[in-house]
């Protein structure tokens, strides 16, 4: 097990640069499924969930090589569903995005359940419904979902809800089949369009993109394609956050503004500031930050349910209380236990509404992430803290965010990553993940 060890209660400077989109690149690693010719994908980001999806590619037999630090090539000329790693896939909850490209390449293969964070109910009846329309049919064999796609077709779509990955298995299988598809109530966040680029570059012809409204027209033999992953909103959010709670003027390089319009304003009325330049964002840290009456989490183009938690942490910083609503998921407020533990005067209301009051006096303390986005939270929670923090099963954390300690370290963090017996280590990237020139 490997753990975080944080020293908190100073301020940061400096620059820290986001990553590729984790969000983009898990469904544009399975859309490389659709075509055999080769594609190309870079600005891809060395974190868990991606390496996950790749070896998942690989045991299918997909072909892939690292051409630079973050570029890679990947050939499905010969797969075989069947000797997929059902473990990786139970690992990742990204894995559901095989349905959609798999469906497309195969009349018949079987999928296990997806594995991904304990944040609450993630019901895969949305997916099954809209490639149910589609002429797939999906039936659960204990494990597993058995799949016959020997029927596909073109064909209106209406989603039963917002759902992203539901969105994004429709336009894999869309893609494919000639004929125009037609999604309607489908996810227009900043990922879903970068997938569907990339699908545009592969041949197809989609209209709709950053929209509710889909629509696709699909080639039988797609072709390979390069590509580059658009920078991870989410990632750029909880830095942007982080600079606002320790009061540090860092700045937040490969940041497009454009995709966080919402998460900017409400930092605003938090009481900071930013000087914003092309695609740098620099925080002005507020002299003092006061609560806002509400932040609610919803679909894009509202503030994500990815960094509810985030803001969270953020406002035991700030003088009053702070409503927060996240009515997408039941678990996502599983940190405010860590946090109490912290000093944080937080009360969860029900499972889609707490509320948090401040300012609040951090201590350091042995906490847990629980998931991805509450790791990431607790580091900044552990960042404005005084004292030590330690923070176990970081492996959430490394799910999402590239190397995070050793970023970190470059604002000038007290962050190193340890094992049981104390001793630091780096992470694993270089050891399991080698780059092929």
């Amino acid at each position: 097990m490997e753990r975080f060890e944080i020293r908190g209660g100073k301020k940061l400077a400096g620059e820290i640069d986001v990553r590729g989109s984790k969000n983009a690149a898990t469904p544009i690693l399975a859309a490389t499924l659709l075509t055999k010719e080769e594609c190309v994908i870079s600005n891809v980001p060395l974190i868990e969930d991606v390496f996950r999806m790749i070896e998942i590619l690989q045991s299918m037999g997909s072909e892939i090589k690292w051409l630079e630090d973050r570029k890679l090539s990947v050939k499905a000329e010969n797969i075989d569903p069947e000797k997929m790693d059902f473990e990786k896939v139970k690992q990742l909850r990204s894995s559901i995005l095989l349905l959609g490209s798999l469906s497309a390449r195969f009349d018949k293969f079987k999928l296990y359940h997806p594995g991904g964070c304990v944040i609450g109910a993630r019901p895969v009846g949305t997916h099954f419904d809209a490639l149910e329309k589609m002429g797939v049919e999906i039936e659960q064999a204990g494990k597993y979902y058995s799949v016959d796609a020997s029927h596909r077709k073109s064909a209106k779509v209406v989603l039963r809800e917002f759902s992203v990955t539901a969105t994004e298995n429709a336009m894999m299988l869309a893609a494919s089949l000639p004929g125009k598809t037609i999604i309607k109530i489908a996810a227009a966040e900043p990922h879903v369009e970068d997938l569907g680029k990339f699908l545009m570059a592969l041949g197809a012809q989609i209209s709709g993109l950053g929209t509710h409204t889909l629509e696709i027209e699909g080639m039988k033999d797609l072709r390979g394609a390069e590509h580059k992953i658009i920078p991870d909103a989410n990632e750029a959010a909880t830095f942007l956050i982080m600079g606002v709670a320790t009061g540090s003027p860092i700045v937040v390089k490969n940041a497009r503004e454009e995709h966080l319009d919402l998460v900017l304003e409400k930092l605003r009325e938090f009481g900071a500031d930013f000087k914003i330049d092309g695609d740098s964002i620099e925080v002005v840290p507020a002299e003092k930050l006061r609560a806002i009456s509400k932040l609610d989490a919803r679909i894009y183009p509202g503030v994500p349910t990815d960094v509810q938690a985030p803001f969270g942490v953020l406002a035991t910083q700030a003088e009053g209380e702070t409503l927060i609503f996240d009515t997408i998921f039941e678990g996502r407020f599983n940190y405010l236990s860590e946090l109490e533990k912290m000093g944080g005067k937080v009360k969860q209301l029900n499972p889609h509404q707490a509320l948090i009051a401040g300012p609040a006096k951090l201590q350091g303390k042995e906490i847990r992430s629980f998931d991805l986005r509450a790791g990431a939270s607790l580091i900044i929670a552990a960042l404005v803290a005084e004292g030590k923090t330690v923070i176990e099963d970081i492996y959430q954390v490394d799910r999402g965010y590239e190397k995070i300690e050793e970023r970190l370290q470059k604002l000038g963090a007290e962050i190193k990553r340890v094992t049981e017996d104390n001793k630091i280590i780096m992470p694993i990237y270089e050891e399991q993940h080698k780059i092929e020139a």
